[in-house]
C-alpha cells in the first residue's frame, strides 16, 4: 500500500532524493560510502559547497552579501548562537508559538528581550498585526510558519533594523523577497532534508558588532571563514539537504513549488471549511500552507476517522498535545495525490456520519 506522509517531521522527502542517498551510502566515492569518506576529501567539500551555492541561487541572494552555512544542533541552537552575535543591549521577539516563544527564553539568558506582540492570549491561532519595531533595538525575531498551531506569516514587516526568522518549517515553500532578512535560519528536517543539519543564511555586514567574546563554535565569523567546515560536518545530512535542492531546483524553483503548495493548501481547507464536521483551529488569514491544524467537532467520530485514515495508508496527521485534534504537515515532497486522498476520507466521515 502506498503511505502518505503526513509527518510534521523528520519530512517527506522526494523518493529520488532517497533512493540517490541510499546508493550513497552503499557506494559514493570508488567503493567508499558517503558515511565513511574523509569530510575533508574532494569528493565531500564539492558536496558542501554545491548545497551552499544552490541554497543562496533558490533564495535569490547570490551575489548581495550573504553566506549559507551548514551547521548543527537544530534550530534550537540558533536560538543561542543569533543572541550571542547579533545582542548587545535589547532585541524584539514576536510571539507566535511554541518556537519563538522558546527562541525568547534563550535569549534571555543574555540580555534584555522584549515581546513586540504576542498571539499567546488565544493559544497562539492568529498571527498579530499592527505592532510597532522600536530603531534603538539591536534586531527583530520573528517564526515565519508555526508548526504546532498551522500559522504562517503572509506579509512581513519593513523592520528597521535588522530582522533575524526562522523558516524551519517553511523554508523554499513561497516566494519572498529574502533579501529584507538578515539572519535566516531552518532546520532541515521539516523542509529540506533528514535531521542533523541546520542552514543558516547570513547578511556578513550585520556581524562583529557585539563586544562579547564569542565561543569559535558560537561565532557565526568562525563558521564563515571556514567555508562551514570548522568541524566535522554532518555529511549525510548536508548530502541530502543538496539532493533535495537539486531537486527543487529542477522542479523550476521556488516559484513552481509555491503553485503545488497552494493547490494542496486550497484543498484542505476547502474541506474543513466546507465539511461540517471538522473545523479548523487557526485563524483562516493566518493558515499555514504547511501545516493545516483542525479538529473533529464530534469526538465520538474519533475512532472511526483514526481507522478510516489508518486504512488509507496515511501517517502522521495526529496534532501537536497543544492543540489536538489533527495536523496535516504539506512540505515541498509531498504530492498533491496524498492530500487528496485524505480529502477524500473526510468527505466518506461525512457521508457515513
Amino acid at each position: 500500500m502506498k503511505r502518505h506522509n503526513f509527518s510534521a517531521g523528520p519530512c517527506v522527502l522526494p523518493r529520488e532524493v532517497i533512493e540517490k542517498s541510499a546508493q550513497a551510502v552503499l557506494d559514493y566515492d570508488n567503493g567508499l560510502s558517503l558515511i565513511e569518506i574523509s569530510h575533508r576529501s574532494k569528493a565531500f567539500v564539492d558536496v558542501m559547497e554545491n548545497a551552499r551555492a544552490l541554497a543562496l541561487e533558490l533564495l535569490g541572494l547570490e551575489g548581495k552579501g550573504y553566506k549559507a552555512l551548514f551547521l548543527q544542533g537544530g534550530a534550537s541552537t540558533q536560538f543561542l548562537m543569533v543572541a550571542l552575535n547579533m545582542l548587545e543591549k535589547r532585541a524584539g521577539y514576536l510571539n507566535t508559538g511554541t518556537w519563538s516563544a522558546k527562541a525568547i527564553k534563550e535569549a534571555q539568558i543574555y540580555d534584555d528581550i522584549y515581546e513586540v506582540a504576542s498571539s499567546k492570549d488565544a493559544n497562539y491561532n492568529y498571527i498579530p498585526k499592527g505592532y510597532d519595531i522600536p530603531t534603538d533595538y539591536d534586531y527583530f525575531h520573528c517564526t515565519s510558519n508555526n508548526t504546532i498551531f498551522g500559522t504562517q506569516i503572509k506579509e512581513f514587516p519593513d523592520c528597521p533594523i535588522p530582522m533575524v526568522c526562522d523558516m524551519s518549517s517553511d523554508i523554499f515553500s513561497r516566494q519572498l523577497d529574502f533579501s529584507k532578512f538578515d539572519i535566516i535560519y531552518a532546520g532541515a528536517q521539516k523542509n529540506m532534508g533528514p535531521a542533523g543539519t541546520t542552514l543558516v543564511v547570513v547578511k556578513e555586514d550585520v556581524l562583529g558588532k557585539v563586544s562579547r567574546k564569542i565561543p569559535s563554535m558560537m561565532d557565526y565569523k568562525v563558521h564563515i571563514d571556514k567555508s562551514s567546515m570548522f568541524n566535522t560536518p554532518p555529511v549525510f545530512a548536508v548530502y541530502t539537504s543538496m539532493l533535495t535542492l537539486e531537486w527543487l531546483k529542477n522542479l523550476g524553483g521556488i516559484e513552481a513549488i509555491e503553485k503545488e503548495n497552494e493547490k494542496k493548501a486550497q484543498l484542505i481547507y476547502s474541506e474543513i471549511d466546507l465539511n461540517p464536521l471538522f473545523k479548523g483551529f487557526a485563524t483562516k488569514a493566518d493558515r499555514s500552507n504547511m501545516n493545516a491544524t483542525f479538529t473533529l467537532e464530534n469526538e465520538d467520530l474519533k475512532e472511526t476517522f483514526d481507522t478510516m485514515v489508518k486504512d488509507a495508508g496515511i501517517n502522521g496527521l495526529n496534532g501537536h498535545r497543544s492543540v489536538g485534534g489533527y495536523r496535516a504537515s504539506m512540505y515541498n515532497a509531498l504530492p498533491l495525490e496524498s492530500v487528496a486522498v485524505l480529502v477524500e476520507v473526510m468527505s466518506e466521515l461525512e457521508r457515513k456520519a
